[in-house]
């Protein structure tokens, strides 16, 4: 043991000598593994953010609810052109399953629109206004950050109030509080009463709460759509998890006599479910990583492949010293244990600058798309940087180690 631990400790000590004395050269050796090593850490804890994003957007929905809707979110099993073709769900559908429905412990309906919204000289175009109930937030785990949301009494008769998602508001108010103050939408005037907490949500379109204003459904129907033209998302959440087949398997059997369906006949709706938007997210972000990881991992290999041919000339440049070496008794393990260390070194001097860069990247980066730093990502970087010296380092130190003492002395 005394003899390994003096070894190796001989070993580096000549390494690192041998990357002093050849500091430009061992510069150069690096630079494949600091490229590699902050793509690798930088592309890890961008798309960890992105997919912690994602989940939390995704928690919005609530994994105690279902959503009743003409459309199917992510069902391949069924034709685009049977969707597209399907009646629409009504308002008189959704207040005929609200009473019959028992299970549920809150319901609301949705219906989308695209609309410009101002305030003063600022201007938002194609902006999703949602128009529901006062009932809605109960079926989401959405979160007032000022004001409230808008009551019964103006959900029932349509008044012109308005809650604005996050990120809305700070577009149009970017400084000061939007509560009580007047939005246009579409030349209609609307009082503000809420603003939406945060969401942090990186889902597109309608999925994102944070880029939604919200105002009565019947208010929607009178200034900005038909009502026969619009199909409704019928919210419906469960008292809890273990409900949610149990509300859905209700939901199914009011849905089909609602809208008179025969036994034979297959339902003309869908039931959307938080699980099936997770699992998309889950493809997209996986196919992300896969190829961020291959694309890492062709920086790795080329820079692995320039330090194993650095070694190379390292051993056929020190050929005598290798012969003397092993004329005054060293042996074969600590000739490859030196040229195995300062294969090592190099490579984690490279991971080190590496995940130095790394980490100001990501932080950088962090005002343009979320970024999540992991300790495993650290441990990854350093380990990958460890292992990738051994491998690029082994052919050049096991070429060392079996040299005749003799025939290196006599090499000039």
């Amino acid at each position: 043991m005394y003899n390994f631990l003096f070894e190796l400790k001989e070993g580096l000590i000549i390494s690192l000598k041998a990357i002093k004395a050849n500091k430009m050269r061992s510069a150069l050796t690096t630079l494949g593994i600091i490229i590699g090593i902050w793509a690798v850490v930088t592309m890890s804890t961008a798309l960890k953010g992105i997919d912690n994003a994602f989940k939390k957007g995704v928690s919005t929905f609530g994994s105690d609810n279902i959503y009743i809707d003409k459309w199917a979110w992510f069902d391949n099993d069924i034709p685009w052109w049977e969707l597209r073709n399907r009646r629409k769900l009504s308002i008189d559908e959704f207040h005929q399953y609200q009473a019959l429905a028992k299970l549920p412990t809150a319901t609301a309906p949705s219906v989308m629109t695209n609309q410009i919204v101002k305030y003063e000289t600022r201007t938002i175009e194609s902006v999703f206004i949602t128009g529901t109930t006062n009932d809605y937030i109960k079926t989401t785990n959405l979160s007032i950050a000022d004001g409230r949301f808008f009551n019964e009494l103006e959900s029932n008769s349509g008044r012109a109030v308005c809650v604005m998602g996050s990120d809305i508001a700070t577009k149009l108010f970017p400084r000061g509080n939007p509560v009580d103050k007047e939005l246009t939408i579409r030349g209609k005037k609307y009082k503000i009463v809420g603003v939406l907490d945060v969401q942090g949500s990186w889902l597109m379109g309608s999925f994102n709460p944070d880029e939604q204003v919200y105002i009565p459904i019947e208010n929607l129907f009178g200034n900005f759509a038909n009502k026969s033209f619009r199909t409704v998302t019928f919210n419906v959440r469960a008292a809890n998890s273990l409900m949610v087949e149990s509300v859905k398997d209700e939901a199914i059997s009011i849905m089909r006599k609602v809208r008179g369906l025969k036994y034979y006949q297959a339902n003309d709706f869908s039931i959307n479910q938080q699980d099936a938007l997770l699992s998309q997210i889950n493809k997209t972000v996986g196919v992300i990583q896969i190829g961020g990881f291959f694309i890492t991992g062709l920086a790795l290999f080329v820079g692995a492949i320039g330090i194993m041919n650095i070694m190379f000339v390292s051993v056929k440049e020190r050929t005598k010293e290798i012969g003397v070496r092993k004329a005054i008794g060293a042996k074969r393990r600590a000739i490859l244990g030196q040229f195995l260390a300062e294969s090592s070194v190099i490579c984690l001097l490279g991971g080190l600058i590496g995940l130095g860069l790394a980490i100001p990247t990501a932080l950088i980066l962090d005002h343009y798309l979320p970024t999540s730093i992991q300790i495993e990502a650290v441990i990854m970087a350093i380990g990958i940087s460890l292992l990738a010296g051994l491998i690029a380092g082994f052919a050049p130190a096991y070429t060392a180690a079996q040299m005749d003492p003799v025939e290196a002395l006599r090499y000039e």
